[in-house]
């Protein structure tokens, strides 16, 4: 009976191995600048739409003060008269980063492509943002045949500082950090770089250190995850971020009748004042009291990066003359506007994790045969020992 209730519990155990191999696929990195809108690409028409929505108009869409400062010798933007209001994706898209502007020198494999390789460009909580190898398009993905750093991407960023949204207030849009936000991901999980990236600051080389998990899970009775195809309503591959994605746009529709610009879907984008009065309130209620709302498993199989940070202060004291000249900018710029990202792994191999059947239907039967069979063998040993008793006596 012991033993059929140890099998009623469905009992697992974790196995974990590391596997080495001659070369391994890159994962896809996806890349942000904290700063959603460069300031300067605003129009007349941005500005008297999105204005009180970015904390640069007061609500009766009059300029700030420090606005009409910092728009001396250009007032016709706060002339409004007749401007016709900006697609929201649009608007985005011209006004959001351009990688092009911000790339310095890149280089992959010791190779320097092209901003191409950046092609993918995807919308984020960010704003407009580039995947490096997403595997799209046709493209093949890149591997690595080599570990360490080097070995991997490398490019050098301008944050361009100077260009970034003027913060005289608190909103949804603010941001008080100046740097990028980078996540590292498989190639068939969408980003999700607002919670699950990682920030890397100008002044500094960044190294990322990074090993791939491949995990299996085990489902019900034994586990908790989720089919991976099982699909979603805007993704063809199951994930917690997908999963996370796709509820949160359903929220968002159900409850506001449109959807946020990085959301997927069909439905009308949202404008401005749906941004402010509808769709971030209702973000915020589902994060903090509507939980149930959104339940994500995790999946059967997954594949996720472990990271290892490191950096040093660049430019250095020695250095800071030769790049003054090298990139025609000063010193303080470099230092407040440059980085350097190094995303490399640390050896050629992967660890998988897998949760296993401790006790499956076989161990069970031959558990109670061979209970049966002790017990039964010690019924014939003293029954044939009993009659040898009667027939001494």
């Amino acid at each position: 009976s012991n033993s059929f209730l140890h099998w009623l519990s469905f009992p697992s155990h974790t196995q974990v191995r590391t596997e080495w191999s001659r070369q391994l696929p890159f994962p896809a990195v996806t890349l942000c600048n904290n700063n959603p809108l460069r300031f300067p690409r605003l129009s007349k028409g941005d500005l008297y739409y999105a204005g009180h929505w970015l904390g640069l108009l007061f609500p009766n869409r009059t300029a700030r003060p420090l606005l009409t400062e910092l728009l001396r010798g250009d007032e016709a933007r706060l002339r409004w008269g007749v401007v016709e209001p900006p697609s929201p994706e649009v608007f985005r898209r011209r006004a959001g980063e351009t990688l092009r502007d911000s790339l310095v020198v890149d280089g992959e494999g010791g190779e320097s492509p092209s901003p191409e390789v950046f092609k993918k460009r995807v919308f984020t909580k960010y704003g407009k943002c580039y995947m490096f190898n997403s595997g799209e398009e046709g493209r093949p993905l890149l591997t690595t045949v080599k570990g360490g750093t080097g070995n991997g991407l490398e490019i050098m960023l301008d944050i361009q500082q100077d260009e970034y949204l003027p913060i005289w207030g608190e909103t949804e849009e603010t941001t008080f950090e100046a740097g990028v936000k980078v996540q590292i991901h498989s190639q068939s999980e969408p980003p999700f770089v607002q919670e699950l990236g990682f920030g890397v600051a100008p002044g500094f080389q960044t190294f990322v250190a990074t090993q791939e998990q491949r995990l299996t899970y085990l489902p019900p009775p034994w586990g908790e995850c989720r089919s991976s195809d099982m699909g979603l309503d805007f993704f063809p591959v199951y994930s917690i971020t997908a999963c996370r994605i796709d509820c949160e746009t359903r929220y968002i529709v159900e409850n506001c009748n449109c959807k946020m610009v990085h959301m997927p879907g069909d439905a009308p984008f949202c404008t401005p004042e749906q941004y402010k009065e509808c769709a971030e309130p209702a973000l915020g209620l589902l994060a903090e009291k509507d939980s149930n709302y959104c339940i994500c498993r995790t999946p059967c199989n997954l594949t996720r990066y472990n990271k290892e940070l490191s950096m040093v202060k660049i430019p250095s004291k020695t250095s800071a003359k030769y790049l003054e000249k090298k990139f025609n900018k000063s010193e303080k710029y470099i230092s407040e506007n440059i980085l350097v990202l190094d995303i490399f792994f640390e050896a050629l191999n992967y660890e998988t994790i897998e949760q296993k059947k401790a006790y499956e239907v076989a161990a069970l039967l031959g558990d109670i045969g061979g209970q049966m069979g002790l017990f039964i063998g010690a019924s014939i040993l003293t029954i044939l020992e009993l009659f040898d008793y009667i027939y001494e006596v």
